[in-house]
């Protein structure tokens, strides 16, 4: 593993599964793009519990809402997903 983190630094910070961290990767991500799905959260931020992160952040005053979308998953199986809107950031 460690061969790899010196060959993509950012790697180092995906395989971080504290809450914490977690939380910081929702965080950067909606930063940049606005919007995450729940599937979209799970691949590109390594988290598998994506609502239970969303529900901390908004208890730290993040104010994100969730829509229902019909999505996806990797073998293009339909599922009922929440699609996280980022209105305003939080304290960090």
């Amino acid at each position: 593993m460690k061969r790899h983190s010196k060959r993509h630094p950012q790697r180092q910070r995906i395989i971080a599964t504290s809450l914490a961290a977690q939380r910081a990767r929702i965080g950067d991500y909606l930063l940049k793009h606005g919007r995450a799905s729940t599937i979209e959260l799970r691949d590109n931020c390594n988290v598998m519990h994506p609502a239970g992160r969303i529900k901390e952040m908004r208890h730290a005053g993040w104010r994100i809402i969730t829509q229902w979308r019909k999505a996806f998953d990797a073998q293009g199986r339909p599922h009922r997903c929440g699609l996280y809107v980022l209105l305003q950031a939080g304290g960090r």
